[in-house]
């Protein structure tokens, strides 16, 4: 391999890791802040309060800078809706899957209103990923389809906990479903590819990793991290997969019906 191909290597591995960044600017900027806001508050205001705060003023900068256009943003907001939901019900006192142990003006129903940020932090990635690398998709699966197994995946998050957790079931089916799915990419000025079901297994161990670092600093604790904290179980990396899939095929439909109904100008 010549030293050029090795150059070239190199500054396309650096114009994707500068990408992949800018695409997580929200998700970045608002990890940042679960980071350097102390526990206690403050200037008087609860953790979570403050929280909430910063991801709407990151949101409205964005908007503001044209990072992030309203179609995107409105986006966001669903999955920003669908995460509060889950929360919701997976902190109520007859599941109580996970907890938000600290005080805050700004809770509903004992989850704390940032929560859906963290969701929509990830449905934010995927919309910026999708623009800023030139993102194009082969072979995927019929929409209505994907949208099936999507809202089965959401469901089995709630159902689970009175019936069978089919959540391999539906794995097994996404990966019949995806398995000739390939996303193509632009890092720099060729086009790359890779299995899409593949993307969606390193994106969910991202956000497990992320996770384990917010469990860490005590943003949300489950039960077996009230004595001390312990890693989150790696189950959950294949939970937060399942979560990507949704995303993706949230952004993916709406950008298939933004196609068809789109009616370019005369």
């Amino acid at each position: 391999m010549s030293w050029g191909c090795l150059w070239h290597g190199l500054c396309e591995f650096l114009a994707f890791g500068v990408k992949e960044a800018r695409a997580c600017l929200f998700a970045g900027l608002f990890f940042i802040a679960i980071f350097i806001v102390p526990r206690s508050g403050l200037l008087g205001m609860p953790r979570y309060d403050l929280l909430l705060v910063i991801a709407v003023g990151i949101q409205a900068a964005m908007l503001w800078a044209k990072l992030e256009t309203f179609d995107e943003f409105k986006a966001i907001c669903l999955f920003h809706v669908i995460g509060f939901v889950l929360e919701v019900f997976k902190t109520s006192s007859g599941i109580q899957s996970w907890s938000y142990p600290d005080f805050a003006y700004t809770k509903l129903w004992g989850v704390p209103l940032f929560s859906g940020f963290m969701y929509a932090a990830v449905g934010s990635y995927i919309i910026q990923a999708w623009r800023l690398l030139d993102i194009r998709i082969r072979h995927h699966p019929p929409y209505g389809m994907a949208a099936f197994m999507s809202v089965l995946v959401y469901v089995n998050f709630f159902t689970h906990h009175y019936i069978a957790d089919y959540r391999w079931y539906l794995t097994c089916g996404i990966a019949g479903l995806y398995a000739r799915t390939t996303v193509y990419f632009h890092p720099l000025d060729r086009e790359r590819h890779m299995p899409l079901l593949l993307a969606f297994v390193l994106i969910g161990f991202f956000v497990w990793m992320a996770e384990n670092i917010s469990t860490f600093m005590s943003v949300w604790r489950y039960p077996n991290q009230i004595g001390g904290w312990a890693l989150v179980h790696a189950g959950n990396w294949s939970s937060w997969s399942l979560v990507i899939v949704m995303t993706f095929t949230i952004v993916a439909n709406l950008k298939h019906i933004k196609a068809r109904i789109h009616v370019p100008e005369a």
